[in-house]
């Protein structure tokens, strides 16, 4: 799983725009970066009359639009699906995942904090919390990087979160949810399936596999007896 961490704080704490500069000092260096924005509310990015829409009003439940630069999907899921499930299906190909949101999350956080706008952490007890990137010190216990401070940011999360992810290794979703793997699984696991792939052609040298496995719904039959 490409490594995860959370831009966090409440609305107008300037979440977005520490973001921004994160994002393009991280690119700068040479990495690749994904983000999720979570919207708790709902969002729409399609519109009424266009091709997409009617295809999507019609019934269908996934569309995707694709041209020579990009592609885009929209996807209806119920439950919401979880951010590994996201990275794992269109983000699997960066660096680092940055999201914004989340704060109920098991990643690692850094939140921020405008005196303005709150002087209270939501995420001030939260084992994953890294640091602040705040205009006051907010904290004596996590390091307090200042708000225009994007690069001390960029180097933790470089520092912290990306080098430190390991380079080999295998992720399991199952149904969505990120499963916990034992050491020993792993390697059972990992070994099994490039032991066969390696003597597939032209795939001996690969660096990454992808294999989803869908399990086929089992088959009622109805009969009826004539009394």
């Amino acid at each position: 799983m490409v490594p995860i961490v959370s831009i966090v704080g409440k609305s107008g704490s300037g979440k977005t725009t520490l973001l921004e500069k994160v994002i393009a000092e991280l690119t700068r260096r040479g990495y690749t970066v994904g983000v999720i924005k979570h919207d708790a509310h709902g969002f729409e990015i399609d519109h009424e009359g266009k091709d997409s829409w009617r295809h999507k009003n019609a019934g269908a439940r996934t569309v995707a639009l694709s041209s020579p630069e990009k592609f885009a999907v929209i996807k209806e899921v119920s439950p919401e699906w979880p951010p590994e499930r996201i990275i794992a299906s269109y983000l699997s190909d960066v660096d680092v995942v940055v999201t914004e949101g989340f704060k109920k999350s098991a990643f690692p956080k850094i939140e921020v904090v405008r005196k303005a706008n709150s002087t209270r952490p939501v995420c001030g007890n939260d084992k994953r919390l890294m640091a602040f990137a705040a205009d006051f010190k907010v904290s004596n216990k996590f390091p307090v990087f200042k708000l225009e401070d994007y690069k001390g940011v960029a180097t933790l999360i470089e520092k912290e979160i990306i080098t430190k992810h390991k380079a080999a290794g295998i992720s399991l979703i199952v149904d969505g949810q990120k499963i916990e793997l034992k050491p020993f699984i792993e390697n059972l696991i990992k070994d099994g399936v490039t032991g066969m792939i390696k003597s597939l052609k032209g795939c001996s040298g690969a660096k990454e596999i992808e294999l989803r496995i869908r399990q086929a719904e089992p088959v009622v039959r109805v009969t009826s007896r004539k009394k």
